[in-house]
Parts: structure tokens; C-alpha cells; sequence
């Protein structure tokens, strides 16, 4: 069995999930991209929430405080 992912690496994938996935639906919506990329986007945002899935329950709240942090740096860099 594979070892665990470590926290840092689930953020900033989970992060990376979320944007993909929602700018995916942006630019279906405001760049009248095919429906087609809603296929991935889909995908990206259930990969994000299966992601945060991974994360021990007993600190979520400490989990999506530290992952907020993480996706607005991320947002900063994908600018």
C-alpha cells in the first residue's frame, strides 16, 4: 500500500482542482467555450472534493482554514 499523501501536497492539489474546475464553467459561461468543457470541469471539482476527503475529520476545521490560505495563493498565481 502506497504512503499517504502529506497534507501540504493535498492542498495544493485540491487547490488546483478548484480553479481548473471552476474556471472550466467560467469559460464555458463567459468565453462561450463548448459544452465539452464542462466534462473536465466536472471532473476537477470531484477530484477536489475527494481530495479534502483526505484530510484526518478531527481537523477539518483547521484543514479548511490552512486550505483557504493555499487557494488564494494558488488564485494568485494562476492569475
Amino acid at each position: 500500500m502506497p504512503a499517504p499523501m502529506p497534507v501540504y501536497l493535498v492542498y495544493i492539489f485540491a487547490a488546483l482542482a478548484e480553479i481548473a474546475g471552476c474556471f472550466a464553467f467560467w469559460a464555458w459561461l463567459k468565453l462561450d467555450k463548448s459544452i465539452i468543457w464542462l466534462i473536465p470541469g466536472m471532473g476537477s471539482l470531484a477530484l477536489f472534493a475527494w481530495l479534502l476527503t483526505l484530510i484526518d475529520s478531527q481537523a477539518a476545521g483547521r484543514a479548511y482554514a490552512a486550505y483557504g490560505g493555499v487557494y488564494i495563493a494558488a488564485s494568485l498565481l494562476w492569475l
